[in-house]
């Protein structure tokens, strides 16, 4: 009966003997620990996990970040180099047609990177080595889109294009019958604007108004605020007069 006793007991003893530790909280046996999985492991896991639900979230080709330390001027060198290259095309434009400017600016490009290419392949001639090809490393680098970025891409437009899609029901649909007015208001100056201007001159101003008027107002901001605040004032103070002039408006603020 003695052995018999020991025997049932021997499992229950053996377990607690065996020298393994109550697990800690946060471990093995813990609220958020991986099941069957060791420390090392449930931390790559987690990691994974955190790096698999952040993808697929929708992502931008630029951040905001990038773009405002571009037209601030941050770096001179860079934002140097995107000012004038656009604005070289866009004076190409102006003077050529798109097939010519797109032609041009193709048969640079291949005019560079094959000179540089024929030169390289001299010099290791001549020094009999094998560096190899010149832009092996640009060749190597993986620009293949994936399915998950291109839907990312795409959810991220739709986003912007469903808004644009609801203002222009609402406006043409006067919704709200002011800002309706704005609208035509807006489009009867653009036709004198139009007059004047085309599509490639408006893009020429545009693009010098971007690397221009932020660098201007942040440097004389304090100035440009005072004089803005005063215009939105006396806009804002002729827009409630025409409101109030206007019967199915005032009855609407009215209720």
């Amino acid at each position: 009966m003695a052995d018999l006793s020991a025997a049932t007991q021997s499992p229950s003893v053996s377990s607690t003997s065996s020298g393994a530790e109550p697990s800690a909280p946060g471990g093995a046996g813990g609220p958020g620990a991986c099941p069957a999985l060791g420390t090392k492991s449930c931390g790559s896991s987690c990691a994974d996990s955190f790096v698999s639900s952040s993808s697929s979230q929708p992502v931008s080709l630029f951040s905001t970040s990038q773009v405002h330390d571009l037209i601030f001027w941050r770096d001179v060198k860079k934002t140097g180099f995107v000012f004038g290259t656009t604005l070289i095309v866009l004076l190409s434009l102006a003077a050529f047609s798109v097939i010519s400017v797109v032609s041009y600016l193709i048969l640079a490009l291949l005019s560079v990177t094959i000179s540089f290419r024929v030169y390289r392949s001299v010099i290791q001639a001549v020094q009999k080595s094998e560096e190899g090809h010149p832009f092996k490393s640009y060749l190597d680098v993986d620009i293949t889109l994936s399915s998950e970025a291109f839907h990312n891409y795409v959810n991220a437009a739709m986003v912007h294009v469903n808004r644009a899609l609801k203002l222009i029901i609402r406006l043409f649909l006067v919704e709200d019958l002011v800002d309706s007015l704005k609208l035509a208001v807006f489009m009867w100056l653009m036709t004198y604007v139009g007059a004047v201007f085309n599509g490639i001159t408006l893009l020429i101003l545009a693009d010098l108004l971007i690397f221009s008027v932020p660098i201007v107002y942040e440097k004389y901001k304090t100035q440009i605020d005072h004089y803005v605040g005063i215009v939105r004032d006396q806009t804002k103070s002729i827009v409630e007069k025409i409101q109030a002039k206007l019967p199915g408006i005032a009855k609407k603020k009215a209720e």
